[in-house]
């Protein structure tokens, strides 16, 4: 089962003043795809510190497979949440995030504004979404093949990148 935890980076909802429904649609679908146990959901404010040690609290101590981040990817001067990622990841796995801004700029030309990072750090996968509750469920069709294979591989399970059957066409040229 895989183990993992949402954090929304949002001053408005840390406060109050606006309700989360980026980190549930997160955690709902998480559920329900990967049969995956929530094991932290929270809402933080927007702040690289406070995400820098809580992303190390949960793939250090907790040991968390999956941390998906919604919120603070843009560029407004409290959107943080890449550097944060940065901060803690030992591996950025660019061609995830390059996937999440194309399928949003399929829908607006905003999404060339995500600043939006994946990578691992030991055995967790870490995830930034944008804070859009559209955005992250276009994004999560397209991420959640992907982020399998992956925790497969940080698991420790042998399989060949590409060789999926789901992204093998039927026909074979000759």
């Amino acid at each position: 089962m895989v183990r993992f935890s949402v954090l929304t980076l949002s001053d408005r909802s840390w406060s109050g003043a606006r309700e989360d429904r980026s980190g549930p649609l997160v955690r709902e679908t998480l559920e329900h795809v990967l049969d995956g146990a929530c094991i932290e959901a929270s809402v933080l404010p927007d702040d690289r510190e406070i995400l820098r040690r809580t992303l190390l609290e949960l793939c250090d101590n907790r040991k968390c497979d999956l941390i998906v981040t919604t919120g603070g990817t843009g560029i407004a001067d409290r959107d943080v949440t890449p550097e944060a990622t940065r901060d803690v990841i030992e591996r950025e796995i660019p061609g995830m995030s390059e996937a999440t801004r194309f399928i949003g700029l399929q829908k607006t030309p905003h999404a060339m504004l995500s600043r939006g990072v994946c990578g691992t750090r030991g055995k967790t996968l870490i995830v930034n979404l944008p804070g859009s509750p559209n955005a992250i469920a276009d994004q999560l069709d397209l991420l959640i093949p992907a982020i399998r294979h992956v925790l497969d591989l940080l698991a420790g399970e042998k399989g060949a990148c590409g060789t999926h059957s789901e992204f093998l066409s039927d026909t074979k040229s000759e």
